[in-house]
């Protein structure tokens, strides 16, 4: 599992070192890998320059097997729906 956040580096590096996460960030302050999955938006809501929330279940060789994306920054899929996807 990995995170992808299209914020500032400094920023992510201590919300990180504060929660702990379980799993590595990539930090894409370029947006390069948030416009390469087509969920990047110049203007939202609450920010500019930022990417919908989304959730990608990629396999080994590359594929996207099972995406979500969010309309708001607070929508995300449930552990259940994340978890029936993985199964499958």
């Amino acid at each position: 599992m990995v995170g992808v956040l299209a914020q500032n580096h400094d920023a992510v590096r201590r919300y990180v070192e504060e929660t702990g996460l379980p799993f590595d960030i990539l930090i894409d302050e370029r947006r390069d890998v948030v416009r390469a999955y087509g969920v990047w938006h110049r203007i939202g809501l609450d920010a500019l320059n930022i990417s919908r929330p989304a959730w990608f279940l990629v396999d080994q060789d590359g594929a996207i097997r099972w995406s979500f994306i969010g309309d708001s920054q607070g929508e995300h899929p449930t552990l259940d729906e994340i978890l029936t996807a993985v199964d499958r």
